[in-house]
């Protein structure tokens, strides 16, 4: 049997299945991230929490490895609006909490809304902007890896997270968000990304075309 991978590579701006609306999880699925072999949904989400780990990023949703599912990991950590990134001490080490929620379902329960926190996205590396409008408090309903259902409230910077990864499910992004100069600005960062993507795919369907031939 194949070895798990350690982390996934993390699918960019201009990649189709980041445009998808993804659908719903059970959590006894067998997930196929393209590339890998089979995977229950409990190694797929410990895989994805070591690929944002390895990215220094506070969430990763499911469709940015290339899986159209309702499925994100996040983590709260301390001094959490300051990522850090680039910085060399373990993000491990400052996890406070944890999250991995399949199909959430997010219900606004303070209308009033933030703009003053920094957005980057581990799909658009190297973007950051600040201005995206976010609900200052959400609740959130989800099944967990075991099956049950839990209801989960947050405020500030871990609502502002939960509610990028629910967009990610439903094929936004943050610089949607903005208006669309924001995006105009970076289009040259962006068009170096989209090609990076469409190579990765041709690659991806190389290799996958070799693994075919060599198991026949």
């Amino acid at each position: 049997m194949a070895e798990a991978p350690r982390i996934y590579p993390i699918r960019l701006y201009g990649d189709p299945v980041l445009r998808r609306k993804a659908r719903a999880v059970q959590p006894t699925d067998l997930l196929t991230v393209p590339g890998h072999e089979p995977q229950t949904v409990r190694e797929v989400a410990n895989t994805m929490l070591e690929t944002m780990f390895e990215a220094r990023g506070v969430g990763l949703a499911a469709p940015q490895v290339g899986l159209p599912v309702r499925m994100f990991v996040a983590v709260e950590y301390e001094d959490d609006e300051e990522e850090q990134e680039g910085q060399d001490e373990p993000l491990k080490s400052r996890v406070l909490r944890e999250f991995v929620m399949l199909n959430p379902v997010l219900t606004v329960i303070d209308k009033k809304k933030d703009r003053s926190y920094q957005e980057g996205c581990l799909s658009i590396p190297g973007i950051y902007e600040e201005g995206v409008s976010r609900a200052r408090a959400v609740q959130v309903r989800y099944t967990d890896l075991d099956g049950q259902e839990r209801t989960l409230e947050a405020d500030d910077y871990l609502a502002r997270v939960f509610q990028h990864e629910v967009d990610h499910l439903d094929g936004v992004f943050f610089l949607d968000r903005l208006p669309p100069q924001v995006t105009e600005d970076h289009r040259k960062e962006l068009a170096a990304m989209q090609r990076q993507a469409k190579q990765f795919l041709q690659d991806l369907a190389v290799a996958e075309k070799a693994r075919q031939e060599r198991k026949g």
